[in-house]
Parts: C-alpha cells; sequence; structure tokens
C-alpha cells in the first residue's frame, strides 16, 4: 500500500500529535475496590504505546481516565502541548458503536457533523477515511449488513476522521477472529506510520502488544500499578512475517515474564 493511499484528504491540517503525563494516578470505585494505584507514566508526542494486563488489571479505568471519562481520586493527569488550538482526542472502544439507522457513510461522518462542518465538506472527508481503512466497497451499508471486522474499520474510521492529536483505543480486536484481527493491526500500524499522532492501546494480548507498539507497558494484576516499561527492540517496519521471527519471540518473551511478576502481586 503506498503513502498516498494511506494518507486519507481529511478536513485541515493535522494538529500536532500530544504528550501525555501521569503521576501518582489512583482509582478507587465503592466496595471499596482500588482499580489503579500509583501509577506513573509519561508518552512523548507520536509514540506508540500498548498497555498490556490481564482482564480486570484496570487497563480500561487507566484509559477513560486519560480520555477525561473518569477522574483519578488522587494524582494528575496533563496532557501537552496546551493552549486553545484544536487537539481532538478520539477513542475507539472494544464494540464499534455504531448508530444502526445510519450508513457507514453516516457513521464515520457524525463527529464532523457535530462540529459544525458543512455537508459537503464532512461526506468527502468521510468518504476518503471510509476508503482509507479498505471500505470504500461497503460505504452505503448499514451495520447489520457488516461482519464484526467490517464494523471495526468503520470505527476506526470514526475515529480517524477528526485528525486525531491522541488516539485511544481499548482492546477493539479483541473479539474477532485471529486472521481478522492481525489484518486490523497491519493496517492499524500502517496508518499510525503515516499520521504519527499519539497512540495508547489497551490490550492483554502479548502478540498484539509486540507487533503494534514501540513501547510496552505491562501492568500487575488489580490494582494496577506498572511491573514493567520497555522500548520493543524492532523494526519500525512491522509486518506478517515478523511474527514468525526470533527477535519478535524474544520481545514477547520479556512481556511474559513482565506479566508472570505482575500475577504474582497481591490484590
Amino acid at each position: 500500500m503506498t503513502s498516498s493511499a494511506m494518507q486519507p484528504d481529511l478536513p485541515g491540517a493535522a494538529p500536532p500529535a500530544i504528550a501525555v503525563d501521569l503521576r501518582g494516578i489512583r482509582r478507587v470505585f465503592s466496595g471499596p475496590v482500588t482499580a489503579v494505584d500509583g501509577v506513573d507514566l509519561r508518552i512523548a508526542p507520536g509514540e506508540f504505546v500498548a498497555i498490556l494486563g490481564p482482564s480486570g488489571c484496570g487497563k480500561s479505568t487507566l484509559l477513560r481516565m486519560i480520555a477525561g471519562l473518569d477522574k483519578p481520586d488522587s494524582g494528575s493527569i496533563q496532557t501537552s502541548p496546551g493552549g486553545s488550538g484544536r487537539r481532538s482526542i478520539a477513542y475507539v472502544f472494544q464494540d464499534a458503536h455504531l448508530l444502526p439507522w445510519r450508513s457507514v457513510l453516516s457513521n464515520v461522518a457524525l463527529p464532523l457533523e457535530l462540529m459544525g462542518l458543512p455537508r459537503a465538506e464532512r461526506l468527502a472527508a468521510a468518504r476518503s477515511a471510509v476508503e482509507h481503512v479498505g471500505l470504500a466497497e461497503a460505504i452505503h451499508r448499514y451495520p447489520a449488513q457488516l461482519s464484526g471486522g467490517m464494523r471495526m474499520r468503520v470505527s476506526l474510521a470514526r475515529a480517524l476522521v477528526t485528525n486525531p492529536s491522541l488516539l485511544l483505543l481499548d482492546e477493539p480486536f479483541a473479539a474477532l477472529d485471529e486472521i481478522s484481527r492481525q489484518q486490523l493491526d497491519e493496517q492499524l500500524h500502517h496508518l499510525w506510520c503515516e499520521r504519527r499522532m499519539t497512540v495508547i492501546f489497551v490490550t492483554h494480548s502479548m502478540i498484539e502488544a509486540t507487533f503494534l507498539a514501540e513501547r510496552a507497558v505491562v501492568l500487575t494484576r488489580r490494582p494496577a500499578r506498572v511491573v514493567l516499561d520497555h522500548r520493543l527492540d524492532l523494526p519500525e517496519e512491522r509486518t506478517a512475517a515478523l511474527r514468525t521471527d526470533a527477535l519478535f519471540a524474544r520481545q514477547m518473551r520479556v512481556l511474559f515474564e513482565a506479566l508472570e511478576r505482575g500475577q504474582g502481586r497481591s490484590a
């Protein structure tokens, strides 16, 4: 796939990627249940970071706090640069959350519609984003007519159509079959290489974290604490063949050992 094919004609210039700085983050739910406890994490502009950990460890809670959908009980979350410029944050959930009465094109255009962009401009941008994720032939279909993988592609296109400076993904491909998941992982990595927005990707899959990210942050079981912050020693180009490379296996082993250590912690 060429660079020109990977870059959609979206409205306006993309804002610069932003940094994320978490200091001493703690979140306690009623019960009481401590979900996140003392997490420090600094993510540079344009980095692709995977947050990895066992199911229920607090990964999604951490991502929701970064997105501003939840607030920590203590600690601080800062994003930069600040100022009044557009700093779009896009969030892709585990479920595609598409509106069933809207077509693919109309679902993808929705964020731009809410931003008040003219109809012609938002539809042109949405059409380009849909083509960008390989769904040109399905542009007029409705969610019920799509496979699970296709629905997640629509969700990804809807997130990218605003030119986000920070893209947050919460196990978006977890429910897909292995082939679809690998294809979407490859496509997402291509998108990041082209766009260079900051990406934080939550997953419980070592393979996915190793394949996608520059850095992998491994959390303990609940309450979430950082047990490893590891820069992956892999080439920037990620192809299907890389998954069978010995270097890939060694990096996965580093993450596996950290997960084992994290599982041994008391809740």
